[in-house]
């Protein structure tokens, strides 16, 4: 099976439904997490650059062997294919 991100900040989903994002009436939404989407919108408006500085230290707890720059370098190729970013000025 092939592991799902969510699609704003690149979090691995696995099956546990608490970790999904939320619509306003309630249902799930499989593209995003719980901490990027709730009740149908967006939790932060930012950039992409932005996302990115914000999922640094989450990325360097998971991974304490990786660099702050190779991180954001990672999440620099990887960020744009994500849904949110896709297509957008941020991505550029």
């Amino acid at each position: 099976m092939e592991q799902k991100f969510c699609q704003s900040c690149g979090m691995p989903l696995g099956d546990a439904q608490e970790v999904y994002g939320t619509e306003k009436d309630g249902s799930l939404n499989r593209d995003y997490c719980i901490y990027c989407y709730k009740d149908g919108s967006f939790t932060g408006e930012m950039t992409m650059e932005e996302m990115i500085e914000f999922c640094i230290p989450f990325t360097l707890e998971a991974d304490p062997e990786k660099t702050r720059e190779e991180a954001r370098a990672e999440m620099q190729q990887f960020f744009p294919r994500l849904k949110r970013w896709a297509g957008s000025s941020a991505a550029k």
